[in-house]
Parts: structure tokens; C-alpha cells; sequence
């Protein structure tokens, strides 16, 4: 099995990069989110000729604000909308925004914060 290679990136990155995907010719398969304690780490995945890329950013919670993909790739205004509805960040120049309403849901980002740590013996 090949080994998948992670390249990090810093938030400014995001959109050349996912542009420079689109003109390489790259699908893109998935955004996905986790929410840690001190940020949101965003992983951004392509695919070319059946070889996997990924790009993730950290993005600070105290300002999680990502630039839109959706120049590039039309389909991503899905995955953005989640983000901006599940963890409560901001897409900025996002195409087609719901703003916090793409998903029918009982609490207000029920994702955004980072999931409880072990419980510790008393």
C-alpha cells in the first residue's frame, strides 16, 4: 500500500492551491474538518490519475476564516457551507452560501468544540 503524504499549508495557500489543482487537471474528492483544542484542522483532498494529494491547514478558532475554493471548484460550496454550519467557521468568498443554514440542525455548530478529553481516575 502507498503511503499518503499530508502537505501542510498556511491559510493564505488554500486558494492557489486548490487552483493550481483545477488547472493540473485534479478532481477534488473531500474537505473534512476536526475540531482540536486551540484550532480546526482542515484537510483538502485531490485526486489526479488515481493518485491521492492532501493539503491541510491549521486555522486558529480565535479567527476560523478559510478563503472559498469555489472559484476553482464549483462543488466545494457544499463542503464549505458544512464547515460554516457544523463548526461555525466563516468561507470567505464563498459562490453559493447558506449562511448557517445548509443543514437542518438542533444546536448552532454542534462541532465546534474539540471533543472531551479521557476521563481521569479520582
Amino acid at each position: 500500500m502507498e503511503q499518503v503524504e499530508i502537505t501542510a499549508v498556511e491559510r493564505g495557500e488554500i486558494a492557489a492551491k486548490a487552483a493550481e489543482m483545477a488547472r493540473s487537471g485534479a478532481r477534488l474528492v473531500c474537505i473534512t474538518c476536526t475540531s482540536l483544542a486551540d484550532a480546526f484542522e482542515v484537510t483538502y483532498t485531490f485526486d489526479k490519475e488515481y493518485k491521492v494529494s492532501h493539503f491541510r491547514v491549521m486555522v486558529p478558532r480565535n479567527d476560523a476564516t478559510i478563503p472559498s475554493i469555489t472559484q476553482s471548484y464549483f462543488a466545494a460550496f457544499s463542503y464549505e457551507n458544512e464547515l460554516q454550519d457544523l463548526f461555525g467557521m466563516k468561507a470567505d468568498g464563498l459562490v453559493l452560501d447558506f449562511k448557517g443554514n445548509f443543514y437542518r440542525k438542533a444546536a448552532n455548530a454542534p462541532f465546534a468544540e474539540p471533543p472531551a478529553g479521557p476521563k481521569k481516575a479520582a
